[in-house]
């Protein structure tokens, strides 16, 4: 057998150089939460870095170590607590580990002979979820690759379950349009999906919200009236739990009273916030979601583990199954009724990672407290970084935070120019200079600055200094106005 082979399997090989790759790492996760002073995203030019790999990839030589230790540095830090940009959790380290273990098993789970332990332990993932959530045992569901997956199959399984046919045999055949109702401030993936199942963008009837970028649930009806006149079938509406962009809660319970009310399917999109179920400080926030039909929750996002994990839960089991009814003989069988335990017939995937080791691990070692306690931390921080703006008359919150999603900018005393474009001109000197990583979004017209405080380890000294910042550059940048 080639010589290279054998060397890319050699066991010793990779005990040696695994001992080596979890030293480095322990290393850099002391470094980040300690605080160790780094570029939390270190400046980069696109096409320069894209050339330095290219031109890595001919270079004579490698050392595996230096490339781990250059990857590292080229790295967004989502383990330093000056990191506050994206919703994309700082993995628990074990879950890092079993996902190493995963890879080399790599147990594809299209069908149960594919992968038997990760299969039985997905279902049991999924069936403790569900409790979490509210559903009683006739709940089902499977895990997939993203948010953005999940919230597709969620939609595909009121499609099948609501259009009045087998849509997915016969296609979008239907005398009237379908459409589902969402929020103004849906996430972009709930849109996606309706184009994607060829409905259009009249497929996707858009809900006012409220000041508190929530769903407007005195506009349902109005909605819906309107809709219906336009010619168009509605058969399911969304709720947020919460927001991408501001991080409010949409008012579940009154939703779902709508969704009841006139027969339509209720999705709830709880990728980010759909966890703080699992809590009991902010399990308000969630209430009604028991009422839904289907679910869609990241571990990813404030669960602690790596990309991607998504739950995509159904109150009533069988949904779960309905979703892709279509044959594939040679991995389905020919049967109506597929068993649970083939996952390629509930999914968008055939080939699948074993997503649900990690979780399991986690729940088993530190208990269902490590979830709960790490979204009450985070969610917390969201509500100091509020209060420490309130001494400030030249900090703007966008809204009082629900959860750990803050928005806010600050206009310089006497300041009168385009407020929007010195906002975006402080986050651009802010990430230029890399002591903090932040993002920004737009509300109503109005550019914010935009943090996600995932990191658990930010403390009130990290917040304050972000302020600082803030503010000192608003004040520096201002004078460009003049």
């Amino acid at each position: 057998m080639n010589s290279a082979i054998h060397k890319a399997f050699n066991p010793e090989d990779f005990r040696r150089e695994g001992h080596k790759l979890v030293d480095q790492l322990s290393t850099y996760l002391e470094d980040c939460l300690g605080g160790k002073p780094m570029p939390v995203l270190p400046p980069s030019d696109p096409d320069a870095l894209a050339e330095y790999w290219k031109q890595q990839l001919n270079a004579p030589g490698f050392d595996l170590r230096e490339f781990y230790a250059t990857l590292i540095r080229q790295s967004n830090h989502l383990h330093h607590p000056r990191y506050m940009g994206h919703q994309v959790v700082p993995p628990a380290p074990l879950s890092a580990l079993t996902e190493l273990l995963e890879a080399l098993l790599n147990n594809g789970m299209a069908i149960y002979e594919m992968g038997p332990a990760s299969t039985a332990i997905e279902r049991t993932v999924i069936q403790w979820l569900a409790v979490k959530m509210g559903f009683d045992h006739q709940a089902d569901g499977i895990l997939t690759s993203g948010g953005s997956a999940g919230n597709l199959t969620g939609l595909l399984a009121a499609r099948q379950a609501m259009c009045g046919y087998n849509v997915w045999d016969e296609g979008n055949t239907a005398s009237v349009p379908l459409a589902i109702m969402v929020s103004e401030e849906a996430h972009y993936s709930v849109s996606r999906a309706v184009r994607i199942m060829g409905w259009g963008e009249k497929g996707i009837v858009k809900v006012p919200v409220n000041a508190r970028m929530q769903l407007d649930a005195s506009a349902l009806e109005a909605a819906f009236a309107e809709a219906s006149g336009k010619g168009l079938k509605v058969i399911g509406v969304v709720g947020n739990a919460c927001t991408t962009s501001t991080g409010t809660f949409d008012p579940l319970d009154k939703i779902a009273d709508f969704a009841e009310a006139h027969g339509v399917w209720f999705h709830v999109d709880g990728a980010h916030g759909g966890a703080a179920a699992l809590t009991a400080k902010y399990r308000h926030l969630t209430k009604g979601i028991e009422r839904a039909d289907s679910v869609v929750v990241d571990f990813h996002k404030m669960m602690l583990a790596p990309a991607l994990t998504t739950a995509v839960l159904f109150k009533n089991g069988q949904h779960s199954g309905e979703t892709f009814a279509q044959k594939a003989e040679y991995l389905l069988g020919s049967g109506q009724q597929k068993p649970w335990y083939d996952s390629a017939g509930r999914t968008l995937e055939c080939t699948k990672k074993m997503m649900g080791v990690k979780v399991y691990a986690m729940l088993k070692l530190y208990g269902e407290e490590l979830f709960s306690d790490y979204v009450t931390a985070t969610f917390d921080m969201g509500q100091e970084m509020a209060k420490l703006t309130e001494p400030f008359s030249d900090v703007e919150l966008a809204v009082d935070p629900d959860c750990n999603i803050v928005c806010f900018r600050c206009c310089p005393e006497g300041f009168k120019g385009d407020l929007n474009r010195l906002t975006a001109m402080v986050r651009q000197e802010i990430v230029k200079k890399a002591d903090f990583y932040i993002v920004q979004t737009n509300i109503a017209g109005r550019i914010f600055l935009r943090i996600t405080l995932m990191n658990p380890f930010t403390g009130e000294n990290d917040l304050e200094a972000l302020l600082g910042e803030v503010r000192a550059t608003a004040v520096k940048l201002a004078g460009a106005f003049v």
